[in-house]
């Protein structure tokens, strides 16, 4: 099935990240800093099936030379910024669906980038990436700027960059429901797509409680762990992480098993001697629950399963 997949992220300088590496990375390019002196050369990375610059649809008519090529405009970005721990650019990682071919992918990703960028009048640095390890794993970069596009340069800091008394005093909701509109406007994006391409799958970008579904969300394995099991080693975090998720699981099937026996058992009934009338114990759970994925993985270590993959998303690290 599809899979919904959003996240944003921030650049700055306070921990040491540069947009024009970042862009470079992104890119597959070699792109000089001017701000710093250092050249990022990033022209050796494969899998970047497609890269443009998007600008607001209402400069389709203007001469934005400057913000059409990347060293300038990302040189730019970085100049328009004097404070020392300024937010220099702002991300938007999505998945694009397996299910649809590469030319439905990018022009998803060109769409949505281009509704970002007249919405928030920033320019995006697009960037259309290929699988690195699962083959289902097609993502696109979506880098923007923190600042507003005017003809010669940079303005204003976009909306989503001001704090929420400011977007207050703007007529503008709180940050978190900015958040969740981008969340649902891609998922209303992605299905479009999908429709168009006559493909039946849908995405959500709703929690499964407000699905209305009764499961713990599967947890992700960051790309290190991923990278140990492979080589056959062991990860403690990969363990923890996965010990956590079963004692979850056991922990949910506990209580809707309890619940289940409360609503069907007489009321008047006394409870059997020897059987606690509540769940089990938390820790109790966690340990079994920690003992059943030890022994699971000591079997898989045994005999491991061919071409096991981790599911989660490329999380590609240029700064």
């Amino acid at each position: 099935m599809a899979v919904y997949f959003l996240y944003m992220k921030t650049f700055g300088r306070a921990n040491g990240s540069s947009a024009v590496n970042a862009a470079a990375y992104r890119a597959g390019e070699r792109l000089r800093d001017e701000r710093t002196g250092r050249t990022y050369d990033h022209s050796f990375r494969g899998g970047v099936l497609h890269q443009e610059i998007v600008l607001p649809s209402k400069f389709a008519d203007s001469d934005l030379g400057w913000a059409n090529e990347r060293a300038s405009l990302w040189n730019a970005a970085e100049a328009a910024e004097t404070r020392k721990n300024a937010r220099v650019a702002r991300e938007f990682l999505v998945a694009l669906p397996a299910e649809l071919d590469d030319t439905r992918r990018r022009e998803l990703a060109v769409a949505f980038a281009r509704s970002l960028s007249d919405r928030y009048r920033f320019a995006i640095d697009l960037a259309v990436h290929a699988p690195r390890t699962d083959p289902r794993n097609h993502h696109a970069h979506l880098l923007a700027t923190t600042r507003e596009l005017g003809i010669e340069g940079f303005g204003a800091k976009t909306t989503l960059e001001v704090d929420d008394a400011r977007r207050g005093a703007l007529g503008l909701e709180p940050f978190y429901r900015e958040v969740l509109g981008l969340r649902e406007r891609w998922a209303i994006a992605t299905n479009a797509a999908l429709a168009a391409a006559n493909v039946p799958v849908r995405v959500d970008h709703r929690s499964l409680e407000a699905q209305g579904i009764d499961r713990e969300p599967r947890p992700q394995l960051p790309r290190p762990v991923w990278l140990i099991e492979q080589r056959g080693e062991r990860s403690v975090l990969g363990e923890r992480i996965r010990a956590e998720y079963q004692a979850r699981v056991a922990a949910r099937a506990s209580r809707t098993a309890t619940t289940t026996a409360a609503v069907v058992r007489d009321p008047a009934a006394p409870v059997e001697r020897g059987h606690a009338a509540g769940p089990e114990n938390l820790e109790t759970v966690r340990r079994r629950a920690r003992e059943a994925w030890l022994e699971m993985r000591r079997r898989e270590i045994a005999t491991p399963e061919p071409g096991a993959r981790n599911r989660g998303i490329d999380d590609d690290h240029g700064r």
